[in-house]
């Protein structure tokens, strides 16, 4: 009987993605032994800060990559928003599975909409990339940070009142709190997080006998788009805290993608799509971060770098 070790974060939906991929392995081969490994991360153990006031790429992978690259665990299964656009060394990204619905949503235990919330509401989010969005929106809108998994950020909202939180509608679907959604957020108003609704799954370089194992729950086509929204991520700013987001989809043999980069109070919104060969995923990402530089967004990254360092 084969046996693999899969290394995971513990949160509910970290596990939860975990014992998916597990499920799926095992419908290739059924005899195979998989046990789970909860590895504590950075980003697990700072929960009063805010993500972009980190600063740390990594902040919910190195930990767990530490481990593989140890030989402790055969493969780590990552949101792959988390992973960051550099892979550590000696180390590949062996698979990512069927994407998830990648939009955004609004749940308000008030029943609100993002058009139909209070002049100088509360909505509750340590994202930059959905701040900036909503700014560009609603510039009167109150931003609370939070953090927190699904469940506490619901909680949260509740407990302080606040009139809304965004979540990504893969994490609210997996964990089944579709019910409390109140607006699935289009993705010509807030464009996703690079690589949002996707499982990654981790690998050691030199293990192809893994790579066998998990090559049939592949997905290529949410391969390739996740690489050419990673690609345009990379090449933009290497994987730090900022208002940056795309969305890549294959549609036949074409790809299709969206790229933003927005300033911090939304004022400066600069967004461009390409299209392209699906087999060229990689340089379409990367010519779309050059056409968004071109732009102006090269001024506005840097703006935000610089605030970053005070």
């Amino acid at each position: 009987m084969q046996r693999l070790r899969l290394g995971t974060r513990g949160s509910k939906l970290a596990l939860w993605q975990a014992d998916y991929v597990a499920w799926e392995l095992r419908q290739v081969v059924p005899d195979i032994d998989i046990e789970i490994k909860i590895i504590k991360t950075k980003g697990d153990k700072i929960l009063d800060v805010a993500l972009s006031k980190i600063g740390d790429k990594g902040l919910f992978t190195r930990e767990i990559e530490n481990e593989l690259l140890a030989g402790e665990i055969d493969l780590a299964v990552h949101s792959m928003k988390d992973l960051p656009t550099f892979i550590a060394p000696g180390l590949v990204l062996g698979g990512v599975l069927k994407r998830e619905n990648p939009q955004d949503v609004l749940i308000s235990h008030k029943g609100y909409s993002l058009t139909s919330l209070p002049r100088n509401g509360s909505v509750g989010t340590s994202s930059l990339r959905r701040i900036a969005q909503l700014r560009a929106l609603r510039p009167d809108i109150r931003m609370v940070d939070l953090r927190g998994n699904v469940e506490t950020r619901i909680k949260k909202m509740e407990e302080q009142d606040l009139d809304g939180i965004i979540l990504a509608y893969a994490g609210v679907k997996r964990l089944g709190f579709t019910g409390k959604i109140s607006e699935m957020i289009a993705t010509d108003i807030m464009l996703p997080a690079v690589g949002q609704g996707a499982i990654a799954i981790e690998l050691r370089e030199e293990d192809n006998e893994t790579l066998k194992v998990i090559s049939p729950i592949n997905n290529l086509h949410t391969k390739l788009e996740t690489m050419a929204e990673r690609a345009l991520l990379r090449e933009l700013e290497g994987g730090c805290q900022v208002p940056i987001a795309s969305l890549a989809q294959i549609k036949g043999n074409i790809l299709y993608i969206e790229g933003l980069v927005a300033s911090m109070n939304g004022q400066r919104v600069i967004k461009e799509s390409l299209t392209g060969d699906l087999n060229k995923a990689e340089e379409i990402g990367r010519s779309l971060a050059q056409s968004l530089l071109n732009r102006g967004a090269d001024s506005i990254l840097a703006e935000i770098r610089e605030l970053g360092e005070k």
